[in-house]
């Protein structure tokens, strides 16, 4: 444990950090997971969102940021496949 009145505090300071850190990343986790399982535009959007305010917090590094935004703006690109139709040649 810390001894000097200033160690005492940045103790403090780091367990409150870490928490609303811990939070932030829970809730980036689930967002990206719910984005990958559902693409759907508004999915995409919120956890895009969330990746940006992590980004910014310095919590992830911003290229790793930049990675999973790209990663997710490839699955809102995808257009669903449609079935393959047989086409007859009888005229």
């Amino acid at each position: 444990m810390p001894v000097i009145k200033s160690a005492k505090k940045k103790l403090r300071q780091d367990k409150k950090r870490t928490l609303q850190n811990k939070s932030i990343e829970n809730l980036f986790k689930k967002m990206v997971k719910e984005a990958q399982k559902n693409p759907s535009e508004e999915n995409i959007k919120k956890a895009v969102s969330v990746v940006d305010k992590m980004a910014q917090k310095n919590t992830i590094h911003k290229n790793k940021a930049s990675r999973i935004k790209s990663t997710l703006s490839k699955l809102s690109a995808k257009k669903p496949k449609l079935p393959k139709t047989k086409v007859s040649a009888n005229p």
